[in-house]
């Protein structure tokens, strides 16, 4: 009793995460914002992809002037010309001539990084929108493993055994030593002092739809996705904007970005939760220097085989015993990943708008977070939450 009446003092546990409930707790949001297919054997072709072939409909440019309708799947083979996908859509009646749609590719300088795959298309669209969906990587029509954003690597693991056939040991089992996976030598160090665990695999299992040869090993399996988290990694310029503007390793702001993907609904909420934690974590001005989050130690608990927990349900030692890295009060930056963040985390987590607060809470049904300086503004806004039918009081 006496350790949690000091829980509840501000100057030794400020503690937002008792008041914050999640129901979400379970895992990730079961919405994919980001698909992407990695086994497609690179883009098309180069500048010089546009050539003229002996095509039906290149007597005439006409072109449907509405959006389209139905469904029709039509696929991008590797080394076509915009000759050779135009002939495709026109036999598909996806374009109204063929000629429309290589014209429609010259007039789009984008239209050369059309890639590889089946794609959804609507018949009788007009010809530049055409263009823009095979571009556009969500209407890839694939079978493959999906994984959403704020899974576990539990979950993904789960998720590549149920499609391959390989059971779950093979992958925990591959994932021993994520150097050997590709993860580089720039995401295995930290500058808290704290050491990375190279058989962690969490983090670096990036959101997204995957399809997998059908001859594969879990080691294949895995390598697949880090070099897509490689690839996703580069294009948000993450590891050296980290270093950069937030003055921490990749990796650190990783662990940000996992976390954030929990506790953060909107979009527009995953900056400023990533600056929370490392207002916490590093300011120097938050009592315990630490974290103090539910989420941490929910994914301790499944860690373990065992069920995440709501706040008011978590006891006194699963949220303090020693023997729990990822406990409440554990100093700084939490010590791993807790889920895999897809985009917009990531990008919340690197480009976090500088502000002076030090909590956050769900204030309303919609997912909205407001935020406070002191523990008082945080009750406050607690109190908002509750009349909103935020069961968290």
């Amino acid at each position: 009793m006496i350790g949690e009446i000091e829980d509840l003092r501000y100057e030794n546990n400020p503690d937002p995460g008792r008041w914050r409930h999640r129901k979400r707790e379970k895992g990730g949001r079961s919405v994919v914002t980001f698909v992407l297919v990695l086994v497609l054997f690179g883009v098309l072709g180069g500048g010089a992809w546009y050539g003229y072939g002996k095509v039906s409909g290149f007597l005439s440019a006409a072109d449907y002037d509405g959006p389209g309708s139905g469904e029709v799947i039509v696929e991008v083979k590797k080394d076509e010309y915009a000759s050779d996908i135009a002939e495709t859509l026109f036999k598909a009646e996806v374009v109204k001539s063929a000629a429309a749609f290589v014209e429609a590719a010259k007039d789009n300088p984008d239209s050369t990084g059309i890639q590889v795959g089946s794609y959804k298309l609507r018949k009788q669209m007009k010809a530049s929108d055409a263009v823009l969906w095979l571009l556009d990587r969500k209407n890839l029509a694939v079978n493959g493993v999906t994984i959403p954003e704020g899974w576990t690597k539990m979950q993904v693991f789960a998720a590549f055994s149920e499609y391959t056939g390989i059971p779950v040991a093979e992958f925990e089992k591959a994932a021993k030593d994520i150097s050997k996976l590709g993860v580089t030598s720039a995401w295995l160090k930290r500058t808290d002092g704290k050491k990375v665990d190279k058989s962690n695999i969490e983090g670096f299992l990036y959101p997204a739809t995957y399809e997998i040869p059908k001859k594969t090993t879990a080691t294949d399996v895995l390598k697949l996705v880090i070099k897509n988290f490689n690839a996703e990694m580069e294009k948000l310029d993450f590891a050296a904007t980290a270093q950069s503007k937030l003055k921490i390793s990749p990796y650190e702001a990783l662990v940000a970005a996992s976390i954030t993907q929990v506790e953060a609904l909107l979009p527009a909420d995953m900056g400023p939760v990533s600056r929370v934690l490392y207002n916490r974590a590093y300011s120097g001005d938050f009592p315990c220097g630490c974290l103090q989050l539910d989420s941490t130690v929910n994914y301790w608990l499944r860690l373990n085989g065992k069920q995440g927990k709501a706040s008011e349900k978590l006891t006194i030692d699963e949220m303090h015993g020693e023997n729990n890295p990822y406990r409440y009060n554990a100093p700084g930056m939490s010590i791993g990943p807790i889920s895999n963040p897809g985009e917009i985390a990531l990008k919340g987590a690197i480009d976090a708008p500088k502000s002076q607060y030090f909590f956050f809470v769900t204030i309303d049904k919609k997912g909205t977070m407001a935020y406070g300086k002191t523990f008082d503004e945080h009750n406050a806004n607690i109190k908002v939450a509750c009349k909103n039918g935020i069961p968290i009081c």
